[in-house]
């Protein structure tokens, strides 16, 4: 989800360069049907008919509500007319300006309040945060982690059991996806050396930084109209690199997952860079691995001698190739258990049980941990698939039907994929915990999305002897089921998906099971290699400068034929364009005004209790000179809503035009905004309450953007929110709440 910009980073993040080398399929070179409106959009949905458990990473997780329906039954007498429709929902705020101020803003008649912070305790005799960075490391196991990210709420009864409804008590689970080093420590991180001789030389700062990446469970009360962590709760736990994990699945106890850690493949120590999340119906939380490639040593010269062609090839498709981003391989000495040398994934030892090569094999992955059983081991389903996963978000659940899960894989070009179970769901299961989980999600079809230039769509799937995917494909010899799921991002150029705008967070409209997909921007899209689903390559300067490809992004949504999340076709539109209001019609292709334009969506959430009502994030560094990033409501309505139309795209010389599908303008009556967040900061992460009157939301990285010179100097960070004064920035969860007791955005 976010893009690594600080000044202090010894490496890129790869979701803003992409690692993938195929020319998965521009449609003007696959198909040369004509656009239709009358094909696309007579072909039919369906309705969903079923009940919706939507708690998912769309924007970072909530959900309160896990209904189930039962098999639909025979069919009835004719019904007596039905009643009058009911007035159409609105948008109950006013929108709130755009503004670069160092504050959080909502609209007025609403109250946001800061609930979670980085370093705060979460145990008996931890002492309060000092901010200063001198904080003893070995309490960081105990405290808030950095980078607030995707996140859920469990509502939790007085018997201490997951309820659903609850609307004053539950766990509230999130992730923490990164860190901002410079704030840390006294002075940020200490290096000595540049370059690939750069080490690290301070083992407790490093001790912090395992601890401050991971998973936050923490128990949430509401008094009055006041939400509170509760410090002492035994529910709370921190999840984070040093935690211990099982492997479930095909890859599970194969060669590729052994280590000197794990010489049978079935265990790993860690999660790390989670971003958004998901759930399931019986009851646990999903957090998902996306930049993980980076945190790992690998230097090229050293390693590619010793490797394999299809080794190299695996770890050239994911990006596993830099001294590593927090240069955490490089603490001497070690431990006796390689609390250290674990990150350095290069051949040293004499077989792969000797040392670390297969370690960036044990990350990518999409991880269960159960909310309610604090001393329960999290489990990685290697079934869903490696890759750079920004969230894993349930569709309709129905008894008797198989569950799905939506996925996209955060980088430029890549692709969105969707697993689907091989059982079919049983309400019996609600309660089941990890075993569950065994049940669901370790058996199953993986899928990638290939968007065809009529509308419609082909759901591929991902398995051994099917769709090019072969010991004889070119770019990747495929050997086993495991190999296919540890390497998807090649069976998916194998396959022949649609590279896609760097597709996040996914989301389901509980109204009619519709999919939606933030596609956050793409620099590397060009005006002769745009497509019907990717269809903008402008060039949108900021302070001056460049910003060319497409800079400002787009929301896809997908509706699967029948309204069957296990169907292998699906109609599609582009829902909503970012832009700046007072750009061009090929640009500002929804009619964006001063009250809902924006950039770069990423989280993404279809409220419970309102359904319909879906909230969209921003994590922008395109349209800063404007206005910080931003939380938005809106009312969608649905695919086919809105007309065919051919755009032209231009970059100095260069013309082209591209057909394409727009969903209706919506008007501030259907999209606006509702927050804006502090300088330098991401929004990120949303959840509410059982009753939807308290709205849970994350602010990322406040001032990240620092120079590290200036940490002594408090007047030139870039931020000091959430404390003000001359504090240090934190990461942080607010609470939002209506002043009139309401239900939040109605």
């Amino acid at each position: 989800m976010t893009a690594n910009t600080r000044t202090d980073d010894p490496s890129v993040d790869l979701d803003d360069i992409g690692t993938n080398p195929t020319s998965n399929p521009s449609f003007t070179d696959l198909i040369a049907s004509r656009l239709s409106r009358r094909h696309l959009f007579g072909l039919g949905v369906g309705t969903a008919g079923t009940a919706l458990l939507q708690a998912c990473g769309g924007g970072g997780g909530g959900g309160t509500s896990f209904p189930v329906l039962p098999p639909a039954p025979a069919p009835a007498p004719p019904a007596p007319a039905p009643a009058p429709s009911p007035a159409p929902m609105k948008l109950g705020f006013n929108a709130v300006a755009k503004s670069l101020a160092d504050v959080v803003t909502v609209p007025a008649g609403y109250t946001a309040s800061v609930l979670y912070r980085l370093g705060d305790p979460i145990a008996s005799g931890v002492a309060a945060y000092k901010n200063d960075g001198t904080d003893d490391a070995t309490t960081y196991d105990r405290r808030a982690g950095d980078h607030h990210d995707g996140m859920t709420f469990f509502g939790m009864n007085a018997s201490n059991k997951w309820d659903a409804a609850n609307a004053s008590r539950g766990m509230l689970v999130m992730n923490h996806e990164a860190i901002t080093p410079l704030f840390l420590h006294p002075a940020g991180q200490t290096i000595t050396g540049t370059g690939n001789a750069a080490v690290r030389t301070v083992a407790d700062e490093v001790l912090r930084e395992f601890y401050l990446h991971g998973v936050s469970a923490i128990e949430v009360n509401k008094s009055g109209s006041t939400w509170s962590y509760k410090q002492d709760s035994t529910f709370n736990r921190r999840v984070h690199t040093l935690t211990e994990m099982t492997f479930s699945g095909p890859a599970a106890k194969t060669d590729y997952l052994k280590t000197k850690y794990s010489t049978d493949g079935s265990k790993t120590r860690g999660t790390l860079n989670n971003c958004a999340n998901g759930t399931t119906p019986w009851g646990t939380y999903l957090t998902c691995e996306e930049n993980w490639a980076g945190y790992f040593r690998r230097i090229k010269a050293n390693d590619d001698p010793q490797r394999t062609a299809k080794e190299i090839a695996s770890f050239t498709r994911y990006g596993v190739a830099s001294a590593g981003r927090e240069l955490w391989a490089t603490v001497t000495p070690d431990t006796a258990d390689n609390l250290y040398g674990r990150w350095n994934t290069e051949v040293i030892g004499a077989t792969a049980v000797d040392d670390y090569r297969n370690g960036s094999n044990t990350y990518g992955w999409v991880v269960e941990i159960d909310p309610f059983a604090p001393t329960s081991t999290p489990k990685k389903r290697t079934a869903l698939g490696r890759f750079g996963h920004e969230g894993a978000c349930l569709g309709p659940v129905v008894v008797g039907k198989p569950l799905v899960w939506y996925m996209g894989d955060d980088s430029q070009n890549e692709y969105l994929y969707k697993f689907v179970s091989t059982k079919n769901w049983d309400a019996a299961n609600i309660g089941g915990g990890i075993a569950a989980g065994d049940k669901y999600m370790d058996d199953g079809k993986l899928y990638v999305a290939k968007f065809k230039a009529d509308g419609t769509g082909d759901w591929l799937e991902l398995k051994l002897g099917v769709n090019n995917i072969t010991s004889g494909y070119a770019g990747y010899a495929f050997a086993d089921a495991a190999d296919v799921v540890i390497n998807v991002r090649h069976a998916a150029d194998a396959a022949g998906a649609t590279k896609m705008d760097r597709p996040e967070w996914t989301a389901v409209n509980p109204k009619n099971g519709e999919v939606y997909l933030t596609l956050t921007n793409n620099s590397a899209r060009p005006v002769t290699g745009t497509d019907a689903a990717n269809p903008r390559s402008y060039n949108d300067p900021k302070n001056g400068v460049d910003q060319k490809g497409n800079p400002n992004g787009h929301i896809i949504r997908f509706a699967d034929a029948g309204g069957d999340p296990a169907a292998v076709t699906f109609k599609w539109d582009v829902y909503l364009f970012g832009a700046r209001s007072t750009a061009s019609a090929d640009v500002n292709l929804s009619a964006l005004g001063a009250d809902n334009d924006f950039s770069s969506p990423d989280g993404m959430w279809f409220s419970q209790a309102a359904p319909g009502l879906l909230w969209i994030e921003t994590d922008d560094g395109k349209y800063t000179d404007v206005t910080n990033c931003m939380l938005l409501g809106a009312l969608p309505g649905k695919v086919g809503d809105g007309a065919a139309k051919t755009i032209t795209n231009v970059d100095g010389g260069t013309t082209a035009t591209q057909a394409t599908f727009v969903g209706k303008a919506p008007g501030t009556d259907g999209l606006r905004r509702f927050l804006v967040g502090p300088v330098d900061c991401e929004i990120t992460g949303i959840a509410e309450s059982g009753d939807g009157r308290a709205l849970f939301v994350n602010i990322q990285h406040p001032g990240e953007n620092t120079a590290k010179a200036n940490i002594s100097d408090p007047t030139k960070f870039l931020s000091h929110w959430p404390q003000g004064g001359t504090a240090r920035p934190r990461s942080a969860t607010v609470v939002i709440t209506k002043d009139d007791g309401g239900l939040i955005g109605l």
